[in-house]
């Protein structure tokens, strides 16, 4: 009833209308109702398009900006500033969440619910429902077809349109002024797309601009339905027609558009200009406009593009695309039961699993938000209290401490066809590849995988099965010299075939990811017809039989989403440091197989002279006890090749010892597969012949070596001067306590008026020091970990280059026993408080600090005096203080504090790499 209302006022309103200039594309003269079509000539319909609309009567109503031609002014020069920032938030809702009034409804009642930011809601057109089945922009796009094919049942598609959007206006909007509004518009726009698609059945045809204008109006209608929602319910909206903003130009292909983004910020400038600042801006997606100011598309996804260039342009602080499930699932859920939603993934992880069909952003729609490193959230409209996944360009604390992130996640392309190319006369003859695809390309086919033998004499990759034959007959008929003189013996095409891919950016420089996803294949019976993978190591993709597609889906995803990470660990040297690590591992290994399924299993423990081997792993409760009663005698090669047999697939050796003895083995334990863990200094500051060697190693077999605890016992130093290094500062100084023993020497040594040998020997009584407290007093301990720190700074130091004030009294350094080292040093108290004497005179404290000065390529140990000020002489008990002076860290230094010795930090430290590696090996970290 209410519809008849405004179409009779609307009526009431064409004498005034009247006078106003249809707005239509420019190389397009629409006839009034009085003149006879038959007089748009398809003459008219190709004139050129490059004319601007000048037409603007002052009877125009506001509303006709929105439907105004391809061609239009361009934006004015002055403009006010739009107001920029993280303040503002994107909200795309696709066409599940605009198709009906009562969704509607709902996504305007939530953007106005959602406190704290001005918003951008981005729409699609109305999509599909129960109720009314057909999305609108499938009802345009046929409308074009028809009437491009001169078909007149163009019209049906046209009132259907016009029916939806009636129908759904009377509903969201009941009668009111805000009914009238769109109904009257709706109108307008309706009589205006009559008269251009009557043109297109007459000529007989269209263009790419006609198109894009004529498909463009479901945003239109949907943006203008959701804002008018908006201000009905109270809220400060204000509709954008996003053609008044976005300019883009397509790209060489013409199956893309790029922004050109200053433009399209100067134009933002202008609407804000016009229009103002406002608490809800609802923009239309998909439709923006060309250089020459005619209506175009964003093409494929392109409200979700239109959603990220927005954010780009007004420098938002998030995006979130509202659809109809819980974020990015694992595995497709239809075929995988258990798949998981993924809390978070980087851009490229998204564009890896778009390209294999999973349903993701389109890599496209990344890239505005990537520029400006704005996070991008799925969200399910339809589950609100469903966190959704988040796209950017890190990976969430939560998903380290929940999910597993080797392989993000597994999609399969079904229904391809392999095509083989071989032959012997392929080897090593230049081009052939390139003739191949430059074959296929032409005949308009599209490559999904590549796989070539290292022999060169085969060639084959997957299409879709629809273009299988169709590959074969251009191959053949491009080689068929070749084929009648032998030098390429068949071309062969595999059908029925799936492809099925694994994408994750953990799996990167990840050793043994191909082969555990074999493993899986293999266990559940499934062939591998082809295999690839990218250098960027993004994605493993291997090509089955399409009748295995849903089980090698289920397997692999099983195998890395359901299964424990087991770890077996042999420990060499169960001393203090050993022992404690026993103890904490015992402690924490029921919670770490429960809740991150970790599972670590002491295989070994081996002291100097004996060792307890265990097949099922050893008993913590009762180490000491079975290591007494069953150990044999130690030998570390042989602990290497009992790990290395182990059923366990993943192996590590812990060396907590001091000694030279099981550095010696590194190489072959990690030639052998298995990781190394240790606090031990002597390889990380042993000879560098055996240091390369070692990292080759590393590097090649992609066998961890974790020595974190080798500096700062359990603090993070090395792990802070990697990322340091690696994300491009320049290291120019460290300095620092690196010594818990001589730290707390000297943190006590002068607080209470005790002699420096009192003071050593409370440390030693402590535990601080080494058995031999001269291990510690003569510097070479810290003189190890400037050598480790140098390293990793790009300076190949030996031991031997760095200088070293030794404290150990030069009488003293000859003396055999311990305990006499102890019972003679008061002799020599008198230096030392002398030292500290003069220091404390001049307002400063005395450190014994490692220092490598990377400037000067050199490292040094030695006594330093420190104004009090100073935080070096602010340190407490055993702490260890590290300074980095680096190009991004001059004017004030970036400093790590904290214990620096004792078993238990020392211990956690180790401990602690080795939850590192089980992140590796791809338990959640």
């Amino acid at each position: 009833m209410l519809a008849g209302k405004a179409l009779g006022q609307r009526v009431r309103l064409q004498a005034a209308a009247k006078a106003a200039v249809p707005c239509v594309p420019p190389s397009v003269h629409v006839q009034h109702r009085s003149e006879p079509l038959a007089a748009i000539t398809k003459h008219s319909v190709l004139r050129s398009c490059d004319s601007s609309n000048k037409h603007t009567g002052s009877s125009r109503r506001a509303s006709n900006v929105a439907t105004s031609a391809v061609a239009e002014e361009a934006a004015p020069a002055t403009v006010q500033t739009c107001p920029r920032g993280a303040h503002w938030a994107i909200n795309k809702f696709g066409g599940t969440c605009m198709a009906t009034a009562d969704r509607i409804r709902s996504s305007a009642q939530l953007m106005i619910d959602t406190p704290g930011t001005n918003k951008v809601v981005v729409v699609s057109a109305m999509g599909s429902h129960p109720t009314s089945p057909t999305k609108v922009t499938d009802l345009l796009l046929n409308m074009i077809r028809l009437a491009s094919k001169s078909d007149p049942a163009f019209v049906v598609s046209l009132a259907a349109v016009q029916e939806k959007h009636v129908t759904t206006a009377t509903l969201l909007l009941g009668e009111s002024k805000e009914l009238v509004e769109f109904l009257d518009r709706l109108f307008d726009d309706v009589d205006r797309l009559k008269s251009m698609l009557q043109a297109m059945s007459i000529a007989g045809m269209t263009t790419d601009s006609f198109s894009d204008f004529v498909v463009g109006h479901g945003e239109l209608w949907s943006a203008l339905l959701f804002s008018l929602c908006c201000k009905q319910l109270g809220a400060d909206a204000q509709f954008m027609d996003t053609r008044e903003v976005l300019v883009v130009t397509p790209t060489s292909d013409g199956a893309n558009v790029d922004l050109m983004e200053d433009l399209s910020n100067a134009r933002l400038d202008a609407w804000f200009a016009k229009h103002g600042s406002h608490k809800i801006v609802v923009a239309t997606g998909f439709i923006a406009k060309n250089t020459e100011g005619q209506a175009t598309t964003l093409r494929r996804n392109g409200s979700d593009l239109s959603a990220t260039i927005l954010g780009a342009l007004f420098r938002a602080g998030a995006i979130t695309i509202w659809t109809d499930v819980d974020g990015v699932y694992s595995a497709d859920p239809r075929k995988v039961p258990e798949a998981v939603v993924l809390p978070s993934m980087t851009y490229h992880e998204a564009w890896e699993l778009s390209y294999f069909g999973a349903n993701v952003l389109h890599p496209r729609t990344t890239l505005p938000a990537m520029k400006y490193s704005i996070p991008i959230t799925i969200r399910n409209f339809f589950n609100l209290p469903a966190p959704g996944t988040r796209v950017s360009d890190v990976i969430s604390e939560e998903e380290k401490a929940s999910e597993k992130v080797t392989i993000k996640g597994f999609a399969t392309i079904d229904n391809v066809t392999l095509v083989n190319v071989e032959g012997t006369g392929m080897m090593g003859v230049p081009g052939i590849a390139s003739a191949i695809f430059s074959t296929v390309r032409d005949a308009g086919i599209n490559v999904i995988m590549i796989s070539q033998a290292s022999s060169e004499q085969s060639i084959c990759f997957a299409v879709r099965a629809a273009e299988g034959d169709l590959a074969a007959k251009v191959l053949r008929a491009k080689f068929q010299e070749s084929i009648s003189a032998g030098r390429v013996s068949a071309i062969t095409l595999i059908q029925n075939c799936c492809v099925l891919a694994a994408v994750g950016q953990g799996m990167v420089a990840r050793k043994g990811v191909a082969a555990t996803m074999m493993g899986a294949l293999a266990k559940a019976a499934i062939n591998i017809k082809a295999i690839a993978q990218g250098s960027s190591e993004y994605n493993i993709t291997v090509l089955i039989d399409q009748a295995d597609s849903e089980r090698g889906l289920r397997a692999v995803h099983s195998r890395f989403y359901l299964s424990d990470t087991p770890i077996g660990v042999a420990i060499v040297g169960p001393g203090l440091i050993g022992g404690t690590l026993i103890d904490q591992i015992a402690e924490q290994a029921a919670q770490l197989r429960s809740e991150f399924n970790i599972d670590i299993r002491v295989l070994g423990i081996a002291s100097s002279s004996r060792m307890l081997l265990s097949e099922s792993g050893v008993d913590l409760a009762s180490w000491k006890e079975e290591f007494a009663e069953k150990a044999q005698p130690c030998d570390l090669a042989q602990l290497g090749n009992f790990l290395a047999a182990s059923y366990i697939p993943n192996s590590a050796i812990i060396d907590c010892t001091a000694s030279d003895g099981p550095p010696a083995e590194y190489l072959n334990w990690m030639n052998k597969g298995i990781h190394i863990i240790t606090p031990n200094k002597k390889m990380g500051s042993g000879p560098l012949e055996l240091y390369s060697a070692m990292r080759k190693v590393q590097r090649l077999g992609y066998t961890h070596f974790f020595y974190e605890g080798t500096v700062g016992a359990g603090l993070p130093v090395l792990g802070t001067l990697k990322h340091l290094v690696e994300t491009g500062d320049k290291v120019l100084l460290i300095e620092g306590v690196l010594s818990g023993t001589l730290s707390f020497i000297f943190n006590t040594f002068g607080g209470d008026g005790r002699a420096f040998s009192e003071v050593v020997a409370e440390a030693k009584a402590k535990g601080y020091t080494e058995p031999d407290p001269r291990d510690d007093l003569n510097g070479t301990d810290v003189a190890r970990k400037v050598a480790i720190l140098a390293r990793e700074c790009g300076l190949m130091l030996e031991l031997s280059d760095i200088s070293i004030e030794s404290l150990v009294p030069a009488p003293l350094r000859a003396v055999v026993d311990p305990a006499e080292y102890m019972a003679r040093l008061p002799e020599f108290d008198a230096e030392m408080s002398e030292k500290l004497s003069a220091a404390a005179a001049d307002g400063q404290c005395l450190r014994y600090v490692g220092v490598v000065d990377v400037a000067n390529r050199k490292g040094s140990v030695e006594l330093r005096r420190y104004p009090i000020s100073h935080p070096f002489a602010q340190l407490q008990g055993s702490d260890n203080i590290i300074a980095f002076t680096t190009k991004r860290y001059k004017k004030q230094q970036l400093i790590i504090r904290g214990p620096g010795a004792g078993a238990d930090v020392t211990a956690g430290g180790v401990f602690s790499d080795l939850l590192r590696l089980a992140a590796y090996l791809g338990a959640p970290s």
